[in-house]
């Protein structure tokens, strides 16, 4: 069955005229007279069967068709041109990873480690896309994605990375000249939120036979950087998983106030649809990151384990 496409002239004529809101514009950055944008827009129009311009003697603008077609029709351009461009850079070599992930552990966690990848595997391109919630691969261009979750999504397949370690963390200028906290010293902090967590605190103070009054009040972040950064700045104590915060751990701008650690019961997974499973590039990404994570996951610690004074400092 024939496509109904529209000739891509067509449609970059319509996009650069839409953008401009003007007919000679588009010529002129297209190298094209006004009445070849005036004729391919025309054709356009006759091809859809729906008017995409109002005109005027004096000046052009979209119809409400118009404007909404024209916001995917550019879309559409850009994703063709990055397209070409991708070939052209690598002629026809290696591959490309449309990986989506959860922002900070990819800042944090996997970006340092990039450049072992690259190194292993120079032809292969991983392009890193922030999703914080799940989301259906087919209505998607991804390939897999970096997840924290109790589990990986259905119709996927998972490669469990690591469990979730929390700690709770703060300034050393805000805590002076206590090194650790006691239970009677909680209520003198503002306790920072992880806004798709609201219960983390109070689960962390439940495991450990705790009641603290406020433990679900305090500003709510969305990212578990933003919880760093504040609790750097001294704006209060952060609960965040230990592998998130290493560099400030190891650098001194965070330090452990309590030494119990807690499991929670998420963890990270690599998660790809089951239609990739035999992809070559995802393969080499899928191999290369379950090795680094492996640390991490052996010897595995126990579940709300209180860590002593020199292994909390150590265990990273």
């Amino acid at each position: 069955m024939r496509r109904k496409i529209p000739s891509t002239t067509a449609l970059s004529a319509f996009e650069s005229a839409a953008r401009h809101q003007s007919f000679t514009k588009a010529a002129d950055e297209l190298a094209v007279t006004q009445s070849a944008i005036c004729r391919q827009i025309g054709t356009l129009e006759e091809f859809l069967g729906v008017k995409l311009f109002r005109r005027t003697r004096r000046s052009v603008a979209l119809t409400d068709a118009g404007t909404a077609y024209s916001r995917r029709v550019a879309s559409r351009l850009d994703e063709i041109e990055y397209d070409a461009l991708e070939v052209m850079a690598k002629g026809g070599q290696g591959g490309t990873l449309e990986l989506a992930v959860v922002p900070t552990f990819a800042t944090k966690w996997l970006l340092p480690r990039m450049p072992a990848f690259i190194g292993e595997h120079p032809d292969i391109t991983v392009n890193l896309t922030a999703k914080t919630r799940p989301f259906l691969f087919d209505d998607t261009g991804f390939d897999a994605a970096l997840h924290v979750g109790p589990a990986p999504w259905p119709g996927t397949h998972g490669v469990l990375l690591m469990h979730e370690s929390l700690i709770a963390v703060a300034s050393p200028r805000l805590v002076a000249p206590r090194t650790r906290l006691a239970q009677a010293d909680w209520r003198r902090y503002r306790l920072l939120q992880q806004g798709t967590r609201p219960y983390a605190w109070r689960e962390w103070f439940t495991a450990q036979g705790l009641e603290v009054e406020g433990d679900m009040s305090g500003p709510r972040y969305e990212l578990f950087s933003m919880l760093a950064e504040a609790a750097s700045a001294g704006v209060g104590i952060a609960l965040i998983p230990r592998l998130l915060v290493e560099d400030e751990l190891a650098r001194g701008t965070l330090v452990q106030v309590c030494r119990y650690e807690h499991q929670s019961d998420k963890a990270y997974y690599l998660i790809y649809p089951e239609a990739k499973a035999e992809n070559l590039v995802l393969a080499a990404f899928r191999d290369w990151i379950d090795a680094q994570a492996q640390q991490y996951r052996a010897p595995a610690r126990q579940q709300g384990r209180t860590l002593n004074p020199a292994s909390a400092s150590s265990a990273r």
